[in-house]
């Protein structure tokens, strides 16, 4: 099981989580439709291999599922709190994808390696930088996935999902969900020459890459930027765009 194993054991095993993912991932694509309708846009822009980080806004529980399902050519590998393994039916399929656990509200050292270890082996993650739901707009994001994808080299894709934060009343009115993903412009940080990055240079990584993700999000769904709302302030001195 992907919460047991060592992070070598389990980057080793993702050769037979890749065979699982080729059966589980045309069915899932196949069966969301059935309860909610996606709509993505910009899907080019996510790259066909490599190192690879998806950087989403966390707006419901649907994201992952929501995500992963409108990309048709590459696997999703997500992190998710350690209570979802437990849960019958969920833990089983978050098993069997090869999805891995993170302790939520606390410093997960085997999280952030095991996340370094997927990138370096040429997978591709999703991570939500601000570590829990915001269906209201974006809210400050912490340092990790800075960190994660400067240690990977890793491309960012900022992964903007909309509409999705009322499913539940549109499941509980008999309607299907809706959600919108938007794929921006993916790039990589520009690291420098020095070895350590300070945590001052990948606080200002993780907000420009933020203003990215905000500038994803369509002007119609303008309130989900939310702390990020001044676009047009952005900077990118630390981005380079691929």
């Amino acid at each position: 099981m992907s919460t047991d194993l060592t992070i070598e054991d389990y980057i080793a095993r993702q050769p037979v989580y890749d065979k699982r993912r080729r059966i589980l991932h045309p069915l899932l694509r196949a069966v969301v439709p059935s309860f909610c309708r996606v709509e993505a846009e910009g899907i080019h822009h996510v790259p066909r291999q490599g190192a690879t980080c998806l950087m989403i806004n966390h707006v419901s529980y649907l994201d992952p599922i929501v995500v992963t399902a409108s990309i048709p050519f590459r696997h999703t590998i997500s992190l998710s709190k350690v209570e979802n393994f437990s849960l019958p039916v969920v833990g089983w399929l978050l098993r069997q994808w090869g999805h891995y656990p993170i302790q939520r509200g606390e410093y997960d050292r085997k999280a952030l390696l095991q996340t370094i270890a997927l990138l370096q082996n040429g997978q591709m993650v999703l991570m939500a930088p601000e570590g829990t739901r915001h269906p209201g707009g974006l809210q400050p994001a912490k340092e990790g996935l800075a960190f994660i994808a400067t240690k990977a080299d890793a491309v960012i894709v900022p992964a903007a999902i909309c509409g999705a934060e009322d499913w539940r009343g549109r499941l509980r009115s008999a309607r299907r969900a809706y959600a919108k993903v938007v794929f921006g412009a993916p790039f990589r940080f520009r690291q420098g020459d020095g070895k350590r990055i300070p945590r001052a240079k990948l606080a200002q990584m993780i907000t420009e890459a933020m203003y990215q993700l905000a500038s994803t999000i369509p002007v119609e769904y303008a309130h989900l930027r939310g702390y990020y709302s001044d676009v047009e302030n952005a900077t990118s001195d630390l981005l380079e765009f691929v």
